[in-house]
């Protein structure tokens, strides 16, 4: 039963949402909708609204809160933090014990030689940070005319002026201007597309596309090629095995660096605390936020090796700094972040519970409307389809559904075009599996091939 009762705020749900209506300004909202669900409070994999309703949040927001919701060790490390040092940049000479601390954490964790830590405030400044140091390292080697990047169809590797010029999205370019120049966009690894192949095997034609792309460029002229280990915004994309590591060796055949956006993967998700360990390659560059403070902060980190920071730092410096990098409060929280991940054995849980949920998840391919499930640790995407021989999407997208899914049986989780993305907390149990399948199939059997639910 839900109740109008007042938020913390002391305003009540109906007040809320007449604000929000009149006030903010939504991603992705169209102007029509007026409905809004405010979310007032949350514990574990669990949050309230402002009518006092409870959903199962299987999304962990967006890929983000790894420890669950409401962890009062989180708000303690920053409490304690901002009683003795809020805020302070590390420009320059200047630092801060927490910044030294954390960076010297994740040199540990990651894989080698990843060894040097630039602190963000998220994924979006991280890429356009990776982005910067690809073309300053080839630059600084004396060959500027290296500014070429290679991404694919499908990425997203967030909005700012470089990280949306490299998303592979038509919305994030269309009705924006000139984007950033010198970006191709290469086909993306999805084995359920098979129609992108043209008969080969997914890795081999990618290969070929890679090859031929970089030899018509001029190996001489590209920067860096980046991607998704596992890519999010096009719906769990879990490329073939062998897929990240002949791209690797590729790239570095013809001095181009790699850039992995670790982004929604790294931390546990996948069952490592980086999905680098998971395929077998090892980037030049690695950009991670998201779980590295459960999104109870903003913060990111971009790793990199000894030699790519050399390159880029050198005898003037990099030149390019945020207000907010090294923030000590949020360093003071990824700290606390990654003590309960590895206290609780969170990556391990995101193996366990990730291959039950699959397991359940495929249970409903017998349903008309599901064309696939994909499953690696706790990032997974239900494939919506009209028709299953064709693989033709969902007449009309996949929104209405989630919308359903929301407002009858409770559960808040991610949408693109054509598949439900899951990307629980890692804290996700066997029981809230099963929950999330069951409210699945009640409304995915009532959805048709328009994509409304009867």
């Amino acid at each position: 039963m839900s109740s109008d009762r007042p938020a913390p705020s002391g305003a009540s749900g109906a007040e809320l949402a007449a604000t929000d209506r009149a006030t903010l300004i939504h991603p992705t909202l169209p102007a029509h909708r007026t409905d809004r669900t405010v979310l007032v409070s949350g514990s574990g994999s669990r949050v309230r609204d402002a009518h006092g309703r409870e959903y199962l949040d299987a999304s962990a927001v967006l890929g983000v809160s790894q420890v669950g919701h409401g962890r009062q060790e989180l708000a303690q490390a920053a409490a304690e933090q901002m009683t003795r040092l809020d805020y302070f940049h590390i420009w320059g000479p200047l630092s801060n014990d927490r910044a030294v601390e954390l960076a010297a954490r994740l040199a540990g964790l990651s894989p080698e030689p990843l060894r040097r830590v630039y602190f963000t405030s998220g994924g979006a400044e991280g890429n356009e940070i990776a982005l910067r140091m690809a073309r300053l390292y080839h630059h600084r080697r004396g060959e500027p005319q290296r500014t070429w990047i290679l991404s694919r169809r499908m990425a997203y590797h967030g909005i700012g002026y470089g990280s949306g010029g490299v998303s592979g999205f038509p919305v994030y370019h269309d009705g924006f201007g000139p984007s950033l120049p010198d970006v191709h966009f290469l086909t993306p690894p999805h084995p359920y597309r098979r129609e992108l192949f043209s008969g080969a095997e997914v890795t081999d034609f990618c290969l070929a596309e890679l090859r031929e792309t970089i030899e018509r460029t001029g190996p001489e002229r590209i920067a860096a090629m980046i991607g998704e280990p596992v890519m999010g915004g096009g719906g769990a994309v879990i490329p073939p095995a062998d897929y990240w590591p002949r791209v690797a060796e590729l790239l570095r055949s013809y001095g181009i660096l790699l850039i992995s956006d670790e982004v929604v993967t790294a931390y546990g998700r996948l069952g490592h605390w980086f999905a680098a360990e998971h395929f077998g390659a090892v980037p030049d560059i690695m950009v991670t936020a998201k779980g590295l403070t459960s999104g109870y902060v903003p913060h990111g980190a971009v790793l990199t090796t000894d030699e790519v920071a050399a390159e880029v730092t050198g005898d003037h410096g990099f030149p390019v700094g945020y207000t907010y990098t090294g923030h000590p409060t949020a360093c003071a929280v990824a700290l606390a972040n990654l003590d309960i991940i590895e206290r609780e054995k969170l990556a391990a849980n995101a193996t366990v519970v990730g291959d039950h949920l699959g397991w359940r998840l495929a249970e409903l391919t017998d349903l008309p409307v599901v064309g696939e499930v994909r499953q690696l640790g706790l990032m997974l995407a239900v494939e919506l389809v009209s028709d299953k021989d064709s693989r033709r999407p969902l007449t009309g997208g996949t929104l209405a559904v989630a919308d359903a899914l929301r407002e009858q049986a409770g559960i808040l989780l991610r949408t693109n075009p054509n598949a439900l993305v899951i990307n629980p907390p890692l804290v996700f149990s066997r029981a809230d599996a099963d929950e999330l399948v069951d409210g699945l199939r009640s409304v995915l059997s009532r959805t048709g091939p328009d994509g409304q639910v009867h």
